[in-house]
């Protein structure tokens, strides 16, 4: 497994102005994410499309996250972040893979689940009307795509497990007095060939301790791990409720 890094980003973090919040702030919130997928998946040199081959669609993806943030000097602050999407489908198989023998074609069955716990350390660099953040996280990665012949014995059980180590950025414009703004946020990192990266941006409304998102979020795996990778990208709208005290 390769070992991926983000030096540049932790050097912009260290050199970058630091606004500390002037009081606690918490929040959380869960958000549904109406995405289509499409790339491909490798097990052992053989290559399937997850899109026109397994014919995969969204059955759930589901979002929930939690931020704490303080006033105390050179502490980050802390966001915890946990989606889980799941893709079911049935296409067929136009050449072999992973122990799946085609022959004139097989009919197959397939399941993707990825699941990713994030743990992000961030500063406040500009809080005002103008807010901008600056951190890094680590990104627990699981992914398993499961393809099984309808009616046979065949199967095949493509795996990504890994921690990665992202830069985050998160920016935000509010419209003084009215509770609305608007705003992007983001994890990335690319090395040698593998690459990560999950951005959205969204419009949001606040009203008392209430607070609502609408927006577009995309997401792009290109990991390898030894004889197996995955390269496919997740995009779609997204709605978010939430609580901030």
């Amino acid at each position: 497994m390769r070992k991926l890094v983000v030096a540049a980003c932790s050097s912009l973090i260290l050199s970058a102005p630091v606004a500390q919040a002037d009081v606690v702030g918490l929040g959380a919130n869960v958000s549904y994410w109406d995405s289509d997928l499409s790339g491909q998946a490798t097990d052992n040199g053989d290559v399937v499309d997850v899109e026109n081959d397994l014919n995969l669609d969204s059955d759930s993806n589901a979002n929930a996250s939690l931020y704490f943030e303080h006033p105390v000097p050179v502490l980050p602050n802390v966001r915890l972040n946990y989606t889980l999407i799941e893709q079911t489908g049935r296409g067929q198989l136009g050449a072999d893979f992973g122990g799946i023998f085609v022959g004139s074609g097989v009919d197959v069955r397939s399941d993707l689940d990825l699941e990713q716990l994030d743990l992000t350390l961030y500063y406040e660099v500009l809080d005002n009307w103008v807010n901008l953040d600056l951190g890094l996280t680590a990104r627990s990665l699981d992914g398993e795509l499961n393809v099984k012949e309808i009616g046979g014995t065949q199967a095949s059980k493509t795996q990504v497990d890994a921690v990665l180590p992202m830069g985050y950025v998160a920016a935000r414009f509010d419209l003084p007095l009215t509770g609305v703004s608007v705003g992007a946020e983001g994890n990335f990192v690319s090395y040698s060939g593998d690459s990560l990266h999950d951005f959205s941006a969204y419009g949001q409304f606040e009203i008392a301790v209430l607070q609502l998102r609408a927006g577009y979020r995309q997401m792009s795996i290109d990991y390898e791990d030894d004889d197996e990778s995955l390269d496919v990208e997740l995009d779609g709208p997204f709605v978010s409720a939430g609580v901030v005290f």
